[in-house]
């Protein structure tokens, strides 16, 4: 049962009288530090109002009759108060006012606890309209937000209608200087994100009147694209490395700066996803594990050499590596060959969209397609600098010429 008391107080507006020397009387109620006024519909000259006792005293001419209707009102509000307490859920003085009034009192949800029923909503779509992996990422933000809430305000939960505008700028801080390990501004935008997708749920569902953060804007963060240019991709396609196992993450990788295609498809990627299309030509037709979406992949002459290569030697197109080892591998091939990058998986699909196609005039809408993005936003946010250097390169050759 709740542990705040509730504080009824009936007070005259002395400031309200009227010509005939009468103010209106108002019920005030005080529930945990919240309060909430409303007109009772009696008036009476403030000179008969007891404030001590609560009472109308004479010489009112109806004054035995405007107490009983306060009392009255006394009555049905403890008794609205009682209810809601008998309920075990948090509520404030507004649903104790609205209960009073015979009216369906919000649920005054706490964050976490509105963030585990959303999320309890979330896993019944899992295998559905989203992957597990998206059902984990929100996880995990209720797990910080949880931590964060304890580190900064020293308790294991708030009410939605205790978040303020500064509560995302105090998470941005906590992931930058008390998260392990300490993450970046580009991650952090991504974990915000959610939590006020969340928050904009509770919204919609009438929990909160309004987004407490409707002003926040998160950090821009300029994302430098790094890839490989058309000589280092040159450089490690005529390589030929006296450890098989190098040589087949090279042809991994390889493929991928052809296709565009993400590890998550890669490792999947079966005899059925290849399609002959209605140019004749062999196609990879492939469902998103990130956005659900069909990717759909023309296969460049080098991408097929490497999959005829390939195929028939198992139910996958390609053995299988996990991710980890991938990456380790190609560290190591970029140390030999003389790379000095980063070389990862996810380069492979930066050097299909940047050196591969606009580097050879593929038009941005279409490069865009090719990955498989939800929208272009997310290609000009990217790469955006990349088509500005091809311009640049255009204009140099009229120049030159």
């Amino acid at each position: 049962m709740n542990k705040h008391k509730l504080n009824i107080l009936f007070v005259i507006s002395v400031s309200r009288t009227r010509i005939d020397n009468r103010a209106p009387l108002s019920c005030r109620l005080t529930y945990n530090k919240e309060r909430k006024s409303f007109a009772v519909g009696q008036f009476i000259n403030p000179k008969n109002w007891d404030s001590k006792k609560q009472l109308v005293k004479p010489p009112e001419p109806d004054r035995d009759n405007i107490n009983q209707q306060l009392s009255l009102i006394k009555t049905k509000i403890n008794r609205a108060f009682l209810l809601l307490q008998i309920q075990e859920r948090s509520f404030t003085v507004n649903d104790i006012y609205n209960a009073y009034l015979g009216k369906k009192a919000t649920q005054n949800y706490s964050l976490i606890e509105f963030y585990e029923n959303y999320l309890n909503k979330l896993k019944t779509l899992v295998g559905i309209d989203i992957k597990q992996v998206t059902y984990n990422k929100f996880e995990y933000i209720k797990n910080d937000v949880k931590s964060y809430i304890k580190w900064k305000y020293k308790t294991n939960d708030i009410r939605l209608k205790e978040l303020k505008p500064n509560f995302l700028t105090e998470l941005e801080y906590y992931y930058k200087t008390q998260h392990e390990p300490p993450l970046k501004q580009v991650t952090i935008n991504k974990k915000i994100q959610r939590l006020r997708k969340v928050v904009r749920v509770a919204v919609a569902e009438d929990f909160l009147e309004k987004d407490p953060f409707l002003l926040y804007k998160a950090k821009n963060v300029t994302k430098q694209v790094v890839f490989l240019s058309s000589d280092e991709l040159q450089k490690l396609e005529s390589y030929n490395f006296k450890q098989q196992r190098l040589n087949f993450i090279r042809d991994l990788f390889i493929f991928c700066c052809y296709t565009g295609l993400p590890y998550n498809e890669l490792m999947k990627l079966k005899a059925k996803h290849l399609v002959k299309g209605f140019d004749n030509n062999l196609w990879i037709k492939i469902k998103r594990d990130k956005t659900l979406r069909e990717l759909s992949v023309p296969l460049l002459p080098k991408a097929e050499k490497i999959l005829t290569f390939y195929q028939n030697k198992g139910s996958d197109i390609f053995p299988r590596i996990s991710n980890q080892r991938y990456n380790s591998y190609l560290k190591e091939i970029a140390s030999i060959v003389g790379i000095d990058k980063n070389l990862t998986t996810h380069m492979a699909r930066r050097t299909f969209a940047s050196t591969v196609l606009l580097y050879n005039n593929v038009p941005i809408e279409i490069v865009s397609e090719l990955l498989g993005h939800s929208n272009i936003k997310i290609m000009q946010d990217s790469y955006g600098k990349v088509v500005q250097k091809r311009i640049s390169l255009e204009i140099k050759k009229l120049r030159d010429d």
